[in-house]
């Protein structure tokens, strides 16, 4: 059964991997203008960015013997209708982020916290929020801990490694990877283009063209048969290239046995039986994510609508899940302002003496 669900998950993350900047100043064909795309996200040296995500519903129906207990209810019921929203600020050169994230939970124990965040090359500054029933020292909430990417690397015992922050190598591999993802795939059968007016752009939203890929229960088979037979072999290869399989800190003799393992005629047996019966475990009700595409050749906007039931025939368990996600992205290439900044002084706090803070608390008792 672990393969059943592993073979939904990769037609979740087929879907996932097309979420990338439009771009066409006059409308192409849907692939076409996706694929250049991925060519045009090398550019991006700065934006501002609105993100949200809300879980519409999540139920988990079992048999009345099953193994649901009350806390699994409770759980269900606070991530029901929660959404989280994030507002935030890019630039590459010098490299800074910063960004407030909202998480609101509903159902019995409703509560919303804020979490601004700050990252640099090296560094990473994430503000501790006041959370209800959750005891923190009055010490610590509204400070920033710092994180030393470079000093929590060589605690770890590995080597710092800064290039798994240079976006701008991330956006080449992406570059590469989506490119080839989308060359296997059939123009008519999984993407198409929207009127923008037809689109339900928020207002501000300006949009030259819209392209929607779309996966469904009538073309999730074919899909993954593509993504494991021909796109999954190219893109090993890919990231295989010394640049990228340095950045990843990817090893070669993990890379050898996946490629072995995909090749291998048990795995292929087995995939082949999963996907003969994937109707039986996995229902997608609605699957689709649209790209807003401006004038200027950038993405504006983002929308994508999963609409799942995920069944497990042996324990008789059904999965329910039903989410919307939405990138929007405004002052392209523009000089930014970060209304946070990079937190230093009093406002900071290391690891250590925040160990050190609940270490005293603890000592209390």
């Amino acid at each position: 059964m672990k393969r059943k669900w592993g073979l939904s998950a990769a037609a979740l993350l087929l879907t996932a991997a097309v979420i990338l900047p439009g771009c066409a100043n006059k409308e192409q064909a849907p692939k076409e203008a996706l694929k250049s795309a991925a060519i045009k996200a090398t550019t991006l040296k700065s934006y501002e960015m609105k993100s949200k995500l809300v879980i519409n519903n999540l139920a988990i129906d079992a048999p009345a013997n099953g193994e649901s207990d009350g806390s699994t209810a409770q759980v269900l019921s606070m991530l029901k209708n929660a959404d989280i929203t994030i507002d935030g600020v890019y630039q590459a050169d010098p490299m800074q982020t910063e960004m407030t994230m909202v998480l609101n939970l509903k159902g019995d124990m409703t509560m919303s916290f804020t979490i601004p965040m700050v990252m640099t090359k090296e560094k990473v500054y994430i503000k501790i929020p006041s959370i209800p029933f959750l005891p923190l020292p009055e010490t610590v909430v509204g400070k920033f801990v710092e994180l030393d990417l470079k000093q929590l690397a060589e605690q770890g015992g590995t080597e710092w490694n800064p290039d798994a922050l240079d976006t701008q190598k991330m956006q080449k591999l992406s570059n590469e990877v989506l490119n080839t993802l989308m060359g296997e795939y059939d123009d008519a059968t999984y993407f198409k283009n929207i009127k923008p007016k037809d689109a339900a752009l928020p207002e501000g939203v300006e949009a030259e063209q819209v392209v929607q890929f779309n996966v469904n229960n009538d073309n999730v088979k074919e899909a993954l048969t593509i993504l494991v037979n021909n796109a999954l072999p190219k893109i090993i290869d890919i990231v295989s290239k010394p640049e990228y399989k340095e950045m990843l800190k990817i090893d070669d003799a993990d890379l050898a046995k996946f490629k072995e393992e995909l090749k291998s005629s048990e795995t292929r047996a087995e995939f082949d039986k999963d996907l003969a019966d994937l109707g039986k475990y996995l229902t997608i009700n609605k699957f689709h994510l649209n790209t807003a595409i401006n004038k200027d050749d950038f993405p504006v906007y983002q929308d994508l609508l999963m609409d799942i039931k995920v069944n497990d025939p042996d324990k008789g368990e059904n999965v329910s899940l039903s989410l919307t996600a939405s990138n929007q992205y405004s002052k392209i290439n523009e000089k930014q302002t970060f209304t946070i900044g990079i937190p230093q002084g009093d406002d900071v706090i290391t690891t250590d003496e925040l160990q050190q803070e609940f270490g005293s608390i603890g000592s209390s008792y």
